[in-house]
């Protein structure tokens, strides 16, 4: 669960693709992280293959309560990886890890390698204990965590408690859909599947759209990451044999297709970057510079301006306002 920091030195992660993804590099695995907005067999079919699903909920502890299991079994035998959230703020990172340690034959890097076989045979509470005390994987969550907010302390202002969030996986494992949640005592075995159709991915559907259905309608309180294979070396491959058959058709599709992957990427980057600053420090700095200039007044006169005019061209065109 992600909340207020209790000074376990493990930041907020946002739920962001390139955030994943960066941390999947660091982790030595070739796959990425997607967005995904539709549970449609279509939409997950052009994700393929796709080896987990990563679900981020606003915390309501009366339905999600990690002694709940409304949907599921528990499943005190379970056999594969499992390891229990510890700390808060770590369960971005560990839902991750408790994917990346039920996907088979899956390459990693030698810090995630050691990890999992230092751990192997320890029972959930210990192996959370263990990876949430490994340095190197908190400063690869923290590195991409937002930039901290200017401080409060001191000036006793009364402290707001802020809604708590957290994140879920769901994969196939030894034919059956699982939920891994850190804050259950034990992984959560849902229906078993078929390798038909769309296999496993209809009966994790049919979870997510039950868990969604509890909230109110048009809630907005959760998203849907996907886990998968990385595609770009694919899509090089089938380009390489499109161009060495001559089939200009195909090979102009795949070219698109690799420069969208590339300019998702290039923009990934470039957020990564800017969490990666603290720019508060410059921006308190400049307003502390036109104040002394008399010249922050014109400045909020300009900006209201600014967001008054954007608001009438909202109004005018017919869309919905967004919240800036």
């Amino acid at each position: 669960m992600s909340g207020d920091d209790d000074g376990s030195g493990w930041q907020l992660t946002e739920s962001d693709p390139g955030v994943f993804t960066e941390l999947l590099k660091t982790l030595g695995v070739p796959m990425i992280v997607d967005d995904l907005y539709s549970l449609d067999p279509d939409t997950l079919a052009s994700l393929q293959p796709l080896h987990a699903l990563i679900f981020l909920f606003k915390w309501i502890p009366s339905s999600g309560d990690s002694t709940s299991t409304s949907a599921g079994q528990s499943d005190p035998d379970f056999p594969g990886f499992f390891a229990h959230q510890v700390v808060n703020n770590a369960c971005a990172t560990l839902a991750v890890l408790n994917a990346l340690g039920n996907i088979p034959s899956l390459q990693t890097g030698p810090h995630l390698a050691e990890l999992n076989s230092f751990t192997t045979g320890m029972d959930p509470q210990t192996r959370g204990m263990v990876i949430t005390s490994a340095d190197w994987l908190r400063e690869a969550h923290n590195a991409l965590s937002p930039p901290s907010a200017v401080s409060l302390d001191g000036l006793e202002l009364p402290r707001k408690s802020e809604d708590a969030y957290h994140f879920v996986v769901y994969l196939p494992i030894t034919g059956a859909v699982y939920e891994l949640d850190g804050l259950k005592k034990y992984p959560v075995r849902h229906s078993s599947y078929k390798d038909l159709g769309e296999g496993w991915l209809k009966e994790a559907r049919e979870v997510i759209e039950a868990r969604i259905a509890t909230y109110p309608i048009g809630a907005l309180e959760f998203s849907l990451l996907a886990l998968r294979d990385d595609p770009l070396p694919s899509l090089q491959t089938r380009l390489q044999e499109a161009q060495s058959a001559g089939n200009s058709g195909a090979a102009a599709e795949l070219h698109s297709q690799i420069s969208n992957e590339n300019s998702k990427r290039q923009r990934w980057a470039f957020e990564n970057s800017l969490r990666k600053h603290n720019h508060l420090g410059l921006i308190h700095s400049l307003l502390v510079a036109l104040a002394k200039g008399g010249k922050l007044s014109a400045v909020q006169e300009q900006a209201r301006s600014i967001m008054q005019a954007r608001i009438e061209k909202k109004k005018a065109s017919g869309q919905d306002m967004d919240e800036d």
